[in-house]
This record gives structure tokens, C-alpha cells and sequence, in this order.
């Protein structure tokens, strides 16, 4: 069985140079969500430069991952609730962070793979909620809340016009 696609390889390139999940962005992280059952996962591994303290995880990358991992699942939620999944040929919807929340419960340890594990919550067709657990292997080190909100047509028209 082929590899799921995650949505951020199925954006139309106009806008797909976000900085955490953009797949033009040739600087960026390239976070990558999936369905792992009814809920969302996105797996990272940090790299030397994303260090706050020798040891551990810049608090700023893990807000990063909880923010695409959030808008991400927000559009694999509703492209589902359409009757669609990631390369099948329909255009995903595209979100935007409305409200971005972390709580860091626990330093995150670098070396290690995070997995960002997220449950879609519908609020309005068009904004969704995405409480997120970041883990390193089996501890919980972060707690985050996505609201996230279909991209609004401006955006769309931004990008056509400004692409890097």
C-alpha cells in the first residue's frame, strides 16, 4: 500500500511557501500531516540550529510545528467531511492560524523525532479547532490549541501576485 500524502503536498504551489509546512520553501521545516486513524500526526526532528539550550528544543519550532500541524489537520478535516483525501485529485482547502495556544508541559529533549498528534474539532464550515500533544517518543512535553479558518480569497490573490 502507497504512503498516504500529507495535504501540505497536495497545495497548489501558489501558496505553498509557508516557512513550517511550504513545499517550495527551500529554507523552510517541511512539516507534513497525515491521518493516523481519526486523528491528525505530523512527525519532526528538530536539527542542531533549532537548539534553545544544549540539550533542548527551541520553544519557537514547537509553536511552529503546533501552528502548520493545526491548520494542516484543519484542512484534512474538512476535505474529508467533503468526501476527499490528500492526492486524490481535489484541490484541499487552505487554512490560516486564527489563535495560535502552547502550553510546554515538559523541556523537550533534542535528538529525538516530535510527533504532533491532533484531534479536528468543527466550530463553523469554515473554522475548525485543533487541540495538539507534542511528544518526544513517549513523553508529553506540549500541549497546543489551533483555531484555524479557511483562507480568505485576499490571501489567494496575495499569492498569485507575490510568489517568491
Amino acid at each position: 500500500m502507497a504512503e498516504q500524502k500529507a495535504v501540505q503536498e497536495v497545495y497548489p504551489d501558489d501558496y505553498s511557501w509557508c516557512y513550517g509546512c511550504g513545499k517550495l520553501n527551500e529554507d523552510g521545516h517541511h512539516f507534513k500531516t497525515r491521518w493516523n486513524g481519526e486523528k491528525t500526526e505530523t512527525i519532526y526532528t528538530p536539527q542542531p540550529e533549532h537548539t534553545a539550550v544544549p540539550g533542548f528544543v527551541y520553544g519557537g519550532v514547537i509553536a511552529s510545528l503546533i501552528d502548520c500541524h493545526g491548520t494542516g489537520s484543519a484542512a484534512l478535516a474538512l476535505h474529508r467531511k467533503n468526501g476527499h483525501e490528500p492526492g486524490d485529485g481535489a484541490e484541499p482547502p487552505r487554512f490560516v492560524t486564527a489563535s495560535l495556544k502552547v502550553d510546554f508541559m515538559k523541556p523537550t529533549p533534542h535528538g529525538i523525532a516530535l510527533k504532533a498528534i491532533g484531534t479536528p474539532e468543527e466550530v463553523h464550515l469554515k473554522k475548525w479547532k485543533v487541540p495538539t500533544e507534542v511528544f518526544a517518543g513517549e513523553t508529553l512535553c506540549v500541549k497546543g490549541e489551533v483555531t484555524a479558518v479557511v483562507m480568505p480569497d485576499s490571501f489567494l490573490q496575495n499569492a498569485k501576485n507575490t510568489n517568491p
